[in-house]
């Protein structure tokens, strides 16, 4: 997949956000209160995410500089690994408050896929995108464009219409660059929408940047829908090549959005079957 550098300088900029800071970049610049807390901070690294002896060094570090969203955010990040989503969310939204350009992408990502927070999360990336009106900064992530999110989001909540304007208003612009996923997601709105040529369109280019088992489980469905039972049977099959050889949507902590599982693609193989013997 080509990346335009503009896209590439966004995605940089997010992981240096989320690196080990430079203490000494606070010492120089004079901020002796968080060059102290940062270095606290810094022997955290020594221990288990999950341990006591990490949130204890980060607890230290922020009763040196309680304003310092960094400890806050890596506190927060063991505790949605655990599943205490109560305790991230406090923790993430002291961190949102104590720099909100740097967390906010960051929390609205989250409430989508472990929360299923829709609405919340729509208030974030809409958020962001007003406080950066004009610029064309952190609006990428993991290789999504904030957009792209508020597109999934609105879908995911019935609103399917709103969020294909969304997403194709972003995609026609000139500098569009497709995200990993951009396609896919367009395809599942399609579906959803009985859009099914137009979904096939859709998950067609994006077999040229991610192909993967869900993107040819939903060509399968838009197959179907069309009754052209051969190509479905053809997408399906290839969705189990694809699902065997672990080329699918995989995150160790979340299901992502229309993640698809072994039992789904048998169980639609076997309707599909049925239909092949009906008709015959």
């Amino acid at each position: 997949m080509k990346i335009a550098s503009s896209q590439i300088l966004l995605i940089a900029s997010w992981q240096m956000l989320f690196a080990q800071p430079n203490c000494n970049y606070y010492k120089y610049t004079g901020d002796l209160k968080r060059y102290q807390a940062c270095l606290v901070a810094e022997k955290s690294s020594e221990y288990y995410q999950f341990s006591r002896e990490f949130q204890s060094i980060l607890d230290s570090a922020i009763a040196i500089d309680p304003k310092w969203s960094y400890p806050y955010r890596e506190k927060s990040t063991a505790y949605l690994k655990s599943g205490d989503f109560v305790t991230w969310k406090k923790l993430i939204d002291q961190a949102v408050t104590y720099d909100t350009l740097g967390n906010l992408f960051y929390r609205a990502r989250n409430r989508l896929n472990f929360f299923r927070d829709y609405k919340g999360a729509i208030e974030d990336f809409n958020l962001l995108k007003k406080l950066l009106e004009g610029q064309d900064q952190m609006l990428v992530h993991d290789d999504t464009h904030v957009d792209i999110y508020l597109g999934l989001c609105h879908g995911l909540m019935g609103n399917t219409k709103k969020a294909l304007s969304i997403i194709t208003s972003y995609m026609a612009q000139e500098d569009y660059v497709p995200g990993l996923l951009d396609h896919f997601y367009l395809g599942v709105l399609y579906v959803d929408q009985k859009k099914y040529k137009e979904a096939i369109l859709a998950f067609k280019k994006q077999e040229l940047i991610n192909d993967l088992a869900e993107n040819r489980f939903y060509t399968a469905v838009a197959y179907a829908k069309l009754e052209d039972i051969e190509s479905c049977k053809t997408y399906l099959n290839k969705a189990q090549e694809f699902y065997r050889s672990n080329r699918r949507m995989h995150d160790y902590y979340v299901a992502k959005p229309y993640k698809i599982y072994w039992s789904q693609i048998e169980k639609f193989k076997k309707s599909i079957q049925g239909i092949s013997q009906t008709g015959n």
